[in-house]
């Protein structure tokens, strides 16, 4: 595939609508439309910057691509800046766009990927192609890193690349990438969020099984009831409050602005005042347990002797042990619980020089602009990149409109982007990674 040109649309959008027209699905479980296709359009465009990529393939279809460019300081440790080229699937009839168009619709690039996360994809590549064609270099040598299979844990992605070939982070000490760096409305102050932390991710099945039978009869032993019960208890278990040291620096933060006192307002009021970005930001005050696969039976005259259930698990950094020993007893003795897939959370100090040049790089796009830290409530490659020591950052800066519900946008219908959000990202990042 080669991009097609539109004197309208300025490089990154280009580029955005060019990685969302490949459908990169990643269904879990292995299963997937595979990466490689978008992969080889990605290698094409470093090429072309003078780069040398290489691709590795954790599997066929499975492909993910690393260059490295040198930097104006090359003793300095490096940093990764990385991407993910999967997304997850969308249902086409749900969508008033075509998901794996690219359309240009009311100044918004739509299409599965808009926000998680070619757009990022593309700001990085726009912003090599800037500095390079201008003849600059970086601050510091840059890992640039493009995985696959984000989406369903990394395993044959950041993980297999970390696993398999770490000589290619050598020198590396920290990483930005996805769900950090976008701007909040608080009650007329913008401000933008990057993410220091993550919360950890435990992926778990349910089995419940009992005694197979006719559906007219009386049985004590149904597994579908046993199962029903379990996921019940656990999905809508009131896991406690409870604030790391990111999200406490968050709220007080918050009240500042809206002059509070947040010694006198509740965590969750002030969570809920940060508007659309409380998706995100109230899922960080406690654990959360929710179902989201069902699988049982085969006719509707005949009980099952088996019935699972899926759920996604999120706990906050630390608090793993504790809360899986609660879904345990909330599923009973009846009922089996198993973890599919399991990764760390991860919490960093909004800190140090790589903190106050994003911090530094912001202000030169938008003065005045507050710039605050958060947890995040999913996952991001950052995880992987942690078993290298490496310390990894939400940023992937956006100036959004102040009514558009972005972090609904993430795995949710008629995902679109700003065209004008994608311009301004792509100057912040270049100014970040021209002076760090």
């Amino acid at each position: 595939m080669t991009s097609t040109s539109d004197p309208t649309l300025d490089r990154t959008a280009h580029l955005t609508r060019d990685l969302i027209r490949f459908d990169t699905s990643n269904y879990g479980d292995g299963k997937s439309n595979g990466e490689t296709e978008a992969a080889h359009y990605v290698e094409a465009e470093l090429q072309a910057l003078g780069l040398k990529p290489q691709l590795f393939d954790a599997a066929p279809g499975r492909t993910s691509v690393v260059a490295r460019l040198e930097g104006a300081s090359p003793d300095a440790p490096a940093l990764v800046v990385h991407g993910h080229l999967d997304v997850v699937p969308a249902i086409a009839d749900d969508w008033s766009v075509d998901p794996f168009g690219g359309e240009i619709r009311d100044g918004m690039i739509w299409g599965r990927g808009a926000v998680d996360m070619k757009n990022m994809d593309a700001m990085i590549l726009s912003s090599l192609g800037e500095i390079l064609s201008s003849g600059r270099q970086p601050a510091r040598d840059l890992v640039i890193a493009f995985f696959a299979d984000e989406e369903a844990g990394g395993v044959l992605g950041s993980h297999f690349m970390v696993d398999e070939h770490p000589e290619v982070f050598e020198g590396a000490t920290e990483a930005i990438s996805e769900v950090g760096g976008y701007s909040i409305d608080l009650q007329g102050q913008r401000a933008y969020l990057v993410q220091t932390g993550e919360k950890a991710l435990i992926w778990i099945k349910l089995i419940a099984r009992g005694r197979a039978g006719h559906g007219s009869q009386i049985n004590s032993e149904n597994a579908i009831t046993r199962l029903a019960g379990a996921v019940a208890r656990i999905g809508s278990q009131e896991w406690p409050v409870k604030l790391t040291m990111t999200t406490r620096q968050l709220l007080d933060r918050v009240a500042g602005i809206l002059g509070q006192d947040p010694k006198q307002v509740s965590a969750q009021e002030l969570a809920i005042a940060t508007g659309t970005a409380s998706r995100f930001i109230s899922a960080t005050l406690r654990a959360t347990t929710n179902p989201t696969m069902l699988d049982a039976g085969y006719k509707v005259n005949v009980i099952p002797d088996l019935a699972e259930a899926r759920m996604d698990v999120r706990v906050l950094p630390g608090d793993e042990v504790e809360v899986m020993a609660r879904i345990r007893e909330l599923a009973g003795t009846d009922v089996e619980v198993v973890v599919m897939h399991q990764d760390i959370g991860l919490e960093t100090p909004f800190e140090g020089a790589l903190v106050e040049q994003m911090i530094a790089s912001l202000g030169r796009f938008d003065p005045g602009a507050e710039v605050l830290p958060y947890l995040l409530s999913a996952g991001t490659d950052n995880k992987a990149l942690s078993m290298l020591g490496i310390k990894g950052y939400g940023f992937a800066p956006l100036q959004l409109p102040a009514d558009l519900d972005f972090p609904a946008l993430f795995h949710g219908v008629d995902e679109r982007v700003p065209l004008d959000a994608l311009v301004f990202g792509t100057d912040v990042l270049t100014d970040l990674l021209l002076r760090y």
